[in-house]
């Protein structure tokens, strides 16, 4: 029988101070604009300075912060390298700002880097016309799509420092020396594409990013860069892999809430969670339903409006995956509004 997770650190670290939850290794929590209003960053010890895992978001307030940890917590010793886990901006916000003001090498996956790059440079006014296309095929709700069509939208520019060229490419299944231990290197999927974990070799640690947090789901999203893609079914997979590689004693840090063990159980729940969400959407589409009217089946209550975006593309990576495994159909009506409707 799997035991039940745990969280041995249940107070996070103070906005400016650290933690030492392993011999070496530093827990730090920057905070973010947002619902998830927190990210969580480590330092590992080694010999010639520190090496960081994930950034947090650019900003003005976010340099302050860095400076008080690295003035205070981290002694002053030099970063020599950033790891980040994957490309989303509150893990690689900052990695280019370290690059630059402190000659730091960057690691991270090549899917990550270029994907990080590409979005930096893509900074936009108004959505484009791909985005306003995916949203309607969504059927999302008119008054959101009247008011984001004509508002600036989230762009990378605004929260990650510029991208400087040159990185070190870190693959799946390749070992890495970093803080006194050797790492082997897991990729996931599904929040983010080649998502970087790290297994320890020496001792129990696992550092996880947002591939396995504790509490919470990460997001599991299509957008119209990929719009037909299946997220979910990388996911699932990324999941039964590792549940061959957890055991009870792994102590996972996470990029989110708190560092926990119990990760078999908690694979499990993650698991069981989507396939749950899976079959109640499939009950629902005894006719056609866009992903815009599954909201409330999938999420079991309404959205606030804040959570309205991420609501929606998490929806339609759950109908892509119903249509991608053979359990849905699907069809644009006259609008252009996507729907699907269950296999029996």
């Amino acid at each position: 029988m799997t035991q039940p997770i745990r969280t041995p650190f249940e107070t996070p670290p103070r906005e400016g101070e650290a933690l030492e939850i392993a011999p070496g290794v530093l827990w730090m929590r920057l905070p973010l604009p947002m619902a998830l209003d927190h990210v969580n960053v480590y330092a590992l010890a080694d010999d010639d300075g520190w090496t960081l895992i994930d950034t947090g978001f650019y900003s003005k307030r976010g340099v302050r912060l860095w400076q008080t940890l690295l003035d205070g917590p981290l002694a002053r010793r030099p970063v020599r390298r950033v790891l980040v886990t994957h490309h989303h901006p509150d893990h690689i916000g900052m990695a280019g700002w370290f690059q630059t003001e402190h000659n730091a090498e960057l690691l991270t996956s090549r899917t990550a880097w270029l994907l990080a790059r590409m979005l930096w440079l893509d900074e936009q006014e108004v959505p484009n016309a791909e985005t306003l296309r995916h949203w309607r095929r969504a059927g999302m709700d008119a008054d959101v799509l009247r008011d984001r069509q004509s508002s600036r939208p989230f762009n990378f520019a605004d929260c990650v420092y510029p991208m400087p060229l040159g990185y070190t490419c870190i693959s799946d299944g390749q070992s890495i020396r970093l803080g006194g231990r050797e790492w082997d290197v897991h990729f996931g999927g599904g929040h983010a594409p080649d998502h970087i974990t790290l297994w320890s070799r020496s001792d129990d640690l696992v550092i996880a990013g947002d591939q396995i947090i504790a509490s919470i789901s990460s997001n599991i999203g299509v957008y119209a860069t990929e719009p037909d893609a299946d997220p979910l079914g990388d996911w699932l997979h990324s999941c039964e892999r590792f549940k061959a590689l957890a055991q009870e004693r792994h102590f996972v840090l996470a990029g989110h809430k708190l560092p926990f063990t119990g990760m078999p159980a908690r694979l499990d729940q993650l698991i069981e969670n989507h396939h749950s969400a899976l079959d109640r959407l499939h009950g629902a589409l005894i006719h056609p339903l866009s992903a815009g009217e599954v909201l409330e089946v999938l999420f079991k209550r309404t959205l606030s409006a804040g959570e309205y975006g991420l609501g929606l593309v998490e929806a339609i990576a759950h109908l892509n995956h119903l249509y991608t495994t053979g359990r849905a159909t699907r069809s644009d009506d006259a609008d252009g509004v996507r729907r699907f409707v269950a296999v029996q």
